[in-house]
């Protein structure tokens, strides 16, 4: 994304023709990997021609001519806005998110609304308003959720990068699943207006190739509305900035460890272990210390994220007449949401608030945190989903992603690298998490861990008969 703005910048790349290059390659292969729910060709093509306009009068911000599509979960003005659900297939957004606006101010360019979930509840992104999002590494696969069509946009190469969302780690699952840097940054960062998340679990981010990519993204959406809920002061400089910290200065962090699930009952796959170990010792070998500590969650401690997910599946007005066009996890966590009286859900939110505190104090005594992303490889489409037990469902959803929780509990940074790969060249993602408002010194991190074991050249692959390969 960096290196395309930089050459619209000097000349050397039209956004026009950039965006035409989007539009071909989307016509081509969404149907293959469900990235998009709504494509807006025309108003790529306005906006790229409006990024031209504004080059030849000198005036450039910093991502002009770049294509950085919105994830359904968010409205823009006149573009369908389906929120994943059959239900609102026809809605068409009349007010805008102020994530779209910043995107927009910064001179992108909007191919389009990304694929998610319904209502960005599952962590897969499969619905009834739209095709399943894949992986492009394997079509069988699913591209995780709820960002699922964001990755899986920048992924297959229909995007330079990619607006997300993540209230679980919805921007983090599809990033370990897609090969991706998805970064979920701290409670309070950027504004959610006008929609807004009264649990604080959710918060905007960026799905990105490279971690520059997605500290540049952060930079353009850390702004705020007045009346925000607790908003992070402005960081001192770019976070784009930090990305060169550790190389130009660099310095022995403390970074502990884990990779047991505080899940009962779960299990990590053994070849995310084997990556595990790897990225361990290569922090390691660039001058860390790696500390091994105990998972800082009881199994249970948890058990007050569902109540509260439960009432935010509630939230949504949908008319009474369309209830039956919602997917049955939906129908089955909104039952839950509204048979809960607020002082149900003012206690489920305190208890919440506690474990989020037992998790943050864990980690403070730590620059970072090392743990996997996930606990299993990319599953099969339909894997996760489970329509007629909706319960077993979202246990599967939990034993899949049992780590990406509590940094949203806990309202803490956090960012998913692609450092491996199985032997059948599935993407597998580690996560880095840090204190709140840790986000400089832990993109700092990150981008000291793609220079010493770089992975863009895998990030974005061709789809062909035969499944994916990557082009480098």
């Amino acid at each position: 994304m960096l290196e395309q703005a930089a050459a619209i910048r000097e000349g050397e790349l039209s956004p026009v023709e950039l965006t035409r290059h989007y539009l071909a390659r989307i016509d081509r292969l969404n149907d293959s990997v469900g990235a998009y729910l709504t494509v807006t060709p025309e108003r790529a093509l306005d906006d790229a021609r409006r990024a031209e306009r504004r080059l030849t009068e000198g005036d450039a911000p910093p991502l002009l001519g770049v294509s950085v599509p919105v994830k359904d979960l968010v409205p823009v003005p006149g573009v369908r806005f389906t929120m994943g659900s059959a239900a609102f297939a026809d809605h068409v957004a009349g007010a805008s998110s102020r994530q779209a606006e910043l995107l927009h101010e910064a001179g992108t360019v909007l191919l389009g609304k990304t694929n998610t979930p319904e209502f960005g509840l599952p962590a897969y992104t499969e619905s009834l308003v739209g095709p399943p999002a894949r992986t492009p590494y394997d079509l069988t696969r699913g591209a995780g959720g709820s960002s699922g069509g964001a990755a899986a946009a920048v992924a297959a190469g229909l995007a330079s990068a990619a607006h997300g969302s993540d209230g679980g780690g919805s921007i983090r699952i599809p990033a370990s699943c897609c090969g991706l840097v998805g970064l979920k940054p701290s409670r309070g960062r950027i504004s959610p207006a006008p929609l807004g998340d009264v649990s604080g679990l959710g918060v905007p981010g960026p799905l990105a190739r490279t971690v520059r990519d997605a500290a540049a993204l952060l930079d353009v959406m850390s702004a705020h509305v007045p009346g925000d809920p607790a908003p992070l002061a402005p960081p001192q400089r770019p976070f784009l900035e930090w990305c060169d910290a550790l190389e130009r200065a660099p310095r022995r962090l403390r970074i502990a460890r884990w990779a047991r699930p505080d899940v009962p009952g779960v299990t990590v796959d053994p070849r995310i272990l084997e990556v595990y170990e790897k990225t361990s010792t290569l922090l390691a070998e660039l001058g860390h210390a790696v500390v091994d500590v105990p998972q800082p969650l009881d199994p249970g401690d948890r058990d007050a994220f569902t109540p509260v997910w439960a009432v935010l599946a509630a939230l949504p007005s949908v008319p009474a007449a369309r209830e039956s066009q919602l997917t049955p996890m939906t129908r089955w966590l909104r039952a839950q949401g509204q048979a809960a009286s607020g002082l149900d859900y003012v206690r489920a939110l305190a208890a919440m608030q506690s474990v989020g505190r037992k998790f943050a104090t864990a980690v403070a005594g730590y620059d970072a945190v090392l743990t996997p992303t996930l606990a299993q490889l990319p599953p099969p489409v339909g894997a996760l989903r489970d329509d007629a037990d909706p319960a077993a469902d979202f246990a599967a959803q939990i034993a899949f992603t049992p780590f990406t929780g509590p940094w949203n509990i806990a309202g803490l940074p956090a960012i998913s690298l692609p450092v491996g790969w199985s032997e059948s060249g599935l993407p597998i993602g580690m996560m880095l998490g840090a204190a709140h408002g840790a986000e400089g010194p832990l993109l700092a991190l990150a981008a000291q861990v793609e220079t010493a074991a770089p992975w863009a050249g895998r990030a974005v692959v061709e789809i062909g008969t035969d499944g994916a390969a990557p082009i480098g």
